[in-house]
C-alpha cells in the first residue's frame, strides 16, 4: 500500500497550497451549514469573524450542489432498478429524514 508523502513548503518559494486538502462532503456540508446558521467563520484564520455575503453565498451553493448530486444518484439508481421515469423522479426528490 502506497503511503502519502508529506511535503512542507520551504523558503524556496514553493506554494503552500500546492498540496490539495479535502474533507468528506458530508462533513464539509455540516460545517458549512453550521457556519451559515451562526453567520461566523468556525475554522481557519478568520475564525469568529462574520461571514460576508459572498462567503455565505459560496456555502449556500455548495450545499445546493450536494443536494443535486444526491438527487441525481437516487434517480439513476431507481432507473437502473427498473422503475419508470416518473417513479424515479419522485424517489429522487424525497428527502430522507434523520432518525
Amino acid at each position: 500500500m502506497a503511503k502519502a508523502i508529506e511535503k512542507k513548503p520551504e523558503a524556496s518559494g514553493e506554494n503552500k497550497y500546492a498540496q490539495r486538502r479535502w474533507v468528506k462532503p458530508k462533513l464539509r456540508a455540516a460545517s458549512y451549514a453550521s457556519e451559515r446558521k451562526a453567520k461566523k467563520h468556525e475554522h481557519g484564520p478568520k475564525k469568529d469573524k462574520d461571514l460576508t455575503d459572498y462567503e455565505a453565498g459560496i456555502r449556500s451553493g455548495y450545499l445546493q450542489c450536494q443536494t443535486d448530486h444526491a438527487g441525481l444518484y437516487k434517480y439513476k439508481k431507481a432507473i437502473n432498478e427498473g422503475k419508470s421515469k416518473e417513479e424515479a423522479r419522485i424517489i429522487s426528490q424525497t428527502v430522507q429524514k434523520k432518525k
